[in-house]
């Protein structure tokens, strides 16, 4: 016994030091970019910043936000996030209850069809003529529809449902004349917040930092979103472009402002969705 614990112990340990180890490799980057991102830009072009703000100022910040592209930008990620997560989380919430279902007529059949697409892409050039055909290339469905469905997180929102909802409280809510809808409403989504806060989690992330679809089907300014604009934005500033005349010594610092402009967002949202994350997960990777 007195082994087992010291064996547990010195593993302990070296978990304690691998996360250390990871975690500074994760977050002393991001110190070094906010830390630019508030200094002087020729504290920046001179390579004198590290951890903490050198001339601390607010310069960068205020020349990226004079953009209306930037703010524009913003709007239309916000826009493109909220009504494709909402859309996301409807079909792949429907879709996974109806796989769970018992009485589903041809179960094998859907399953396969949900599996094999997983595997099998019919590719970029099927993909555009199908969105150019359904006429959304320059429109805001061009950026949300592609994509909007994740078959893998259908395949674990389905194993979540069946491993933690036992059939049996379905079944007697439909003796009790409960239609489908009203126990995917009133029973299995109140019982999955862990698992809807995790592909929420996922789906904000992704349509934020949505960019290739604006390569792809969007060439309409004013439909850009954030990632597009920021990429175009430090694009033009290299070249002395921005805000009618900008410099070398002052690109280097917008760089930094933008790349936290991106990211804070998510940073940021992160935390209150955390308490769910790790038992969505992990209960949804357990079959019951």
């Amino acid at each position: 016994m007195v082994e087992n614990k010291g064996s547990d112990r010195i593993f302990n340990w070296g978990i304690i030091l691998l996360a250390f180890i990871f975690a500074t490799i994760t977050i002393l980057p991001l110190l070094h970019v906010l830390a630019s991102s508030f200094s002087s830009p020729s504290a920046v072009n001179a390579g004198r910043v590290g951890l903490l703000p050198i001339d601390f100022t607010f310069v960068s910040y205020q020349t990226v936000f004079q953009e209306d592209a930037i703010i524009r930008g913003f709007l239309n990620t916000i826009m493109y996030t909220v009504i494709g997560t909402i859309i996301q989380l409807t079909l792949q919430f429907t879709a996974a209850y109806a796989l769970t279902r018992k009485d589903l007529k041809f179960k094998k059949f859907w399953n396969l069809f949900f599996i094999i697409p997983m595997f099998v892409s019919g590719g970029l050039i099927p993909t555009y003529l199908v969105v150019n055909a359904l006429g959304m290339i320059n429109t805001i469905w061009a950026m949300i529809i592609p994509g909007v469905v994740n078959l893998f997180n259908i395949i674990i929102i389905r194993t979540y449902i069946k491993s933690t909802i036992p059939w049996e409280m379905q079944e007697s809510a439909m003796i009790d004349g409960a239609t489908n809808w009203k126990i995917f409403l009133k029973i299995v989504l109140p019982l999955c917040k862990p698992i809807i806060a995790v592909m929420a989690l996922y789906a904000i992330i992704g349509f934020w930092n949505a960019y290739f679809n604006s390569l792809i089907y969007i060439t309409d300014d004013s439909l850009f979103p954030l990632q597009r604009v920021l990429q175009r934005f430090l694009i033009s500033n290299d070249s002395g472009t921005i805000g009618g005349g900008g410099s070398e010594i002052m690109a280097q610092s917008l760089k930094y402002s933008t790349i936290v402009i991106a990211s804070a967002p998510m940073l940021f949202l992160y935390p209150f969705f955390q308490r769910f994350f790790e038992k969505g997960l992990m209960v949804g990777s357990v079959k019951g």
